[in-house]
C-alpha cells in the first residue's frame, strides 16, 4: 500500500506495496474487528491514512497480523466487469527494491503458477496502490504486473479450491511471491493459516465472458514441485556452465531443460524440486549471494 501527497512522493510511494509477502501472526485477543464486510470503513474512522508519510512509518501497526478465523462462505465473490484503468498504480515500467516490473496491458491470457502469500490487519483500512481502501474481508489481491483494477481466478493447487479476486494493489515484492491475497481470499482457498500456498493465477477478461479456461487440475503435495529457474540460454555451453556451478554449490538437484520460446530453442537451468516454500526462499537467497539475479519460481 502506498501513495503520497506531493506529485513526486506520490509517484514513488505508489510503487511500494505494504503487502511484502511476510508471514502474519494472530492478532492479540480482542484487538481485531469481527468478520464481515465494511470493516475497512469502520476502522478507517479511527485514524487518518497520512499518504505523505514515509512507508516505514505510515502504518499504525509495526507487524502484520490476522483476526480470528472467519466464515467466508457467505461473502460474495466479485463479479468481473469492464472498468477503466486506475489513475494510480499503473506506471510501467517501475522499479522496487532493485527489481524492475512491467504492467501488463490486460489480464487476458495471463496464466502463471507460483507462491501466494496474504496480508491482513496492518494494512486494513489503508490505501492500496490504486488509492482504494484495502478491506481484508473482501476478495482482493495485489500483483506486481496485472493492471489495476483487473480480475483473476486463483486456485490452490494443493486442494483445488479457487476464488475470483479483484486486483487493486501492487506487490508482493519479496521472497519469490507471485500474488498477495487478501485475508478473506487466503481463508477461502486454504492459504491461511499456513501462510503461503502453491497457486495458479489466471486472468479474467470481463469483455469476453464465458471464455475463462477451466480450473487447473489439482496436484497433491506429494506431486507438486517448486523449482527455481536461474537462467535460460540459447547456447548449450552457457547453460551447462551455469548448471555445473549450481551443482558445485550443492543447492539441490539441477536440471537443464530444452524448450521452445517464441520459436527459439532455449535451455532452461532450474534447481529443484524443493521440499517447501521455506526451502525455496533459502535456496533463492543463496543463489543471489552467488552474484546471480533472483531466480524465477516455477510450480510443476
Amino acid at each position: 500500500m502506498k501513495a503520497a501527497g506531493a506529485a513526486v512522493m506520490l509517484a514513488t510511494m505508489l510503487l511500494l506495496a505494504g503487502c511484502s509477502g511476510t508471514k502474519t501472526r494472530p492478532a492479540p485477543a480482542g484487538g481485531s474487528a469481527g468478520a464481515g464486510r465494511g470493516h475497512a470503513d469502520s476502522r478507517a474512522d479511527r485514524f487518518r491514512d497520512d499518504l505523505s508519510r514515509p512507508q516505514s512509518s505510515r502504518y499504525r501497526d509495526g507487524n502484520d497480523s490476522v483476526p480470528s478465523p472467519i466464515d467466508v462462505s457467505k461473502l460474495p465473490e466479485p463479479v468481473p466487469k469492464v472498468e477503466p484503468r486506475s489513475l494510480y498504480g499503473n506506471k510501467s515500467p517501475y522499479t522496487v527494491l532493485g527489481q524492475t516490473y512491467r504492467v501488463l496491458p490486460t489480464a487476458r491470457g495471463y496464466d502463471e503458477r507460483g507462491i501466494a502469500s496474504f496480508y491482513g490487519n496492518k494494512f486494513h483500512g489503508y490505501k492500496t496502490s490504486s488509492l482504494e481502501t484495502y478491506d481484508m474481508y473482501a476478495f482482493s489481491a495485489a500483483s506486481p504486473t496485472l493492471p489495476l483494477p483487473s480480475y483473476a481466478r486463483v486456485t490452490n493447487l494443493e486442494n483445488g479450491k479457487s476464488v475470483i479476486v479483484r486486483v487493486n494493489d501492487r506487490g508482493p515484492f519479496h521472497d519469490n511471491r507471485l500474488i498477495d491475497l487478501s485475508y478473506a481470499a487466503a481463508v477461502k482457498i486454504g492459504v491461511w493459516p499456513k501462510g503461503t500456498g502453491l497457486v495458479e493465477v489466471r486472468g479474467i477478461d470481463p469483455a469476453h465472458p464465458g471464455k475463462e479456461l477451466p480450473a487447473p487440475a489439482m496436484v497433491t503435495s506429494g506431486h507438486a514441485g517448486i523449482y527455481l529457474q536461474v537462467g535460460a540460454f540459447a547456447d548449450a555451453g552457457n547453460a551447462e556452465r551455469l548448471a555445473q556451478r549450481l551443482r558445485q554449490a550443492d543447492l539441490g538437484a539441477v536440471q537443464v531443460l530444452d524448450s521452445v520460446v517464441n520459436g527459439r530453442h532455449v535451455r532452461r537451468v532450474r534447481v529443484g524440486p524443493l521440499a517447501s516454500v521455506e526451502r525455496a526462499d533459502q535456496v533463492s537467497r543463496r543463489i543471489e549471494d552467488m552474484g546471480m539475479p533472483q531466480p524465477r519460481v516455477a510450480v510443476d
